[in-house]
């Protein structure tokens, strides 16, 4: 495996990112070409046209478990990647997922690299976004079907490699996380605070929605950076419906986003 691809497989921060938008359409009144591949991998185009009614995102998420697919393009050492999500039409099966090969993936999609990011979990319990489903485009990996969820600005390798760095998404969102819910929160050392949104098991497979409340003892935090946890007593709301999202990724690979 070449150097850039184990740079940009341990980078899943970049696929987090992905994982704020599941489910939901774009706000898009414009159209836009979509590459699509079928069973035998033969590309394909096919013209999307992209809803602008508003309607109600996906609920009932939290603790639900997803992995994406990321297509990265590089060029003259700044990587953009498209992210596929397989939230809500499955829940990433383990024997296929484990098949998937990345290499041969990005062969078929003519990309420098494909990247495999999960399985992970969520953690809000809903997401509020503008059009719905079926103006997005849809590709099947191995027989994971996944829809294209978002266009994530990686930038440099070395960015892309570092922890605790945010990462703008445009995902055009509102992240929920109901009265009553544990919120597990980085606080930057300038008082920024990112909340949890997703939680992988891709560094540690047995990491469970029960140990996150103690993990702060596990990682590198940034001199002036603390974790901690809270019950909510009034709705957290994420909104990035008009700029773009900041997304950041810890040691373990878990995701949290700025909170708004």
């Amino acid at each position: 495996m070449s150097p850039l691809v184990q740079t940009l497989r341990s980078v899943t921060a970049v696929a987090a990112v992905a994982a704020l938008l599941t489910a939901c359409g774009s706000s898009s009144t414009s159209s836009s070409t979509a590459t699509t591949t079928s069973p035998t991998t033969t590309a394909t185009t096919a013209t999307v046209v992209e809803s602008t009614t508003t309607t109600p995102g996906a609920r009932n998420m939290r603790a639900k478990r997803y992995c994406e697919v990321l297509l990265v393009s590089v060029v003259d050492g700044q990587a953009t990647a498209e992210v596929y999500n397989s939230y809500p039409l499955n829940d990433c099966p383990a024997e296929r997922w484990t098949e998937l090969d990345a290499t041969a993936i990005a062969g078929a999609e003519g990309v420098t690299l494909a990247v495999l990011n999960g399985p992970r979990y969520w953690l809000m319990d809903r997401i509020e976004k503008q059009g719905g489903a079926e103006g997005l485009a849809k590709k099947d990996f191995g027989g994971i079907e996944m829809y294209r969820q978002a266009s994530v600005a990686i930038g440099s390798l070395a960015d892309a490699a570092t922890p605790y760095k945010p990462h703008e998404v445009d995902r055009s969102t509102a992240f929920v996380f109901d009265v009553g819910q544990v919120v597990y929160e980085l606080t930057a050392s300038d008082g920024t605070t990112y909340v949890m949104q997703t939680w992988s098991q891709q560094k540690d497979p047995t990491l469970g929605e029960a140990d996150l409340a103690g993990i702060g003892s596990r990682l590198q935090l940034p001199t002036g950076w603390t974790y901690g946890s809270r019950t909510l007593t009034s709705p957290l709301r994420v909104v990035t419906t008009d700029t773009p999202a900041k997304v950041l990724q810890d040691d373990l690979g878990n995701s949290y986003s700025q909170t708004t």
